[in-house]
């Protein structure tokens, strides 16, 4: 099965979190440094640069964000194709399952002139189908009469 979709949201919760943790911690300096009671050019030149880091801090905040905005879109991709890989697997179960019905009625009757019927070129590739391991993407590429 493709991408565990639990892990792929827990991350992007957590990506999330540490953007808001990080905006938090870029406040709390600034707000930290700007309370220290000293003067001069070195107090304002330090100011200065941890204003700026802030500012780099919450840059790399917006980077958290956008990178949970991509495993979301991601996340929600990865369902669309699992649950196209379950609906292809249900249709060819449920075609497969038909076709084999069809044949062993024609193995169990024979014409009233002894005459067995031979399954039909679709039956056989039904029953002759061999599937893909359960969710593998090959799914999405299999062709079968009836699908």
């Amino acid at each position: 099965m493709y991408g565990d979709t639990a892990v792929i949201r827990k991350r992007a919760d957590q990506l999330r979190e540490q953007s808001t943790d990080i905006r938090m911690l870029a406040e709390q300096l600034v707000a930290q440094t700007d309370a220290i009671d000293w003067t001069g050019r070195a107090a304002d030149a330090m100011r200065a640069r941890i204003h700026d880091r802030a500012v780099q801090l919450r840059d790399a905040a917006g980077f958290h964000d956008s990178a949970a905005d991509s495993l979301r879109r991601h996340l929600t991709e990865v369902d669309l194709i699992k649950e196209q890989i379950t609906g292809v697997e249900h249709r060819v179960s449920s075609l497969t399952a038909d076709a084999a019905t069809r044949v062993a009625r024609l193995e169990d009757h024979q014409d009233p002139d002894g005459i067995c019927r031979t399954p039909s070129d679709e039956d056989q590739a039904l029953v002759s189908f061999v599937p893909p391991s359960r969710g593998h993407r090959d799914w999405l590429t299999v062709s079968l009469p009836g699908l």
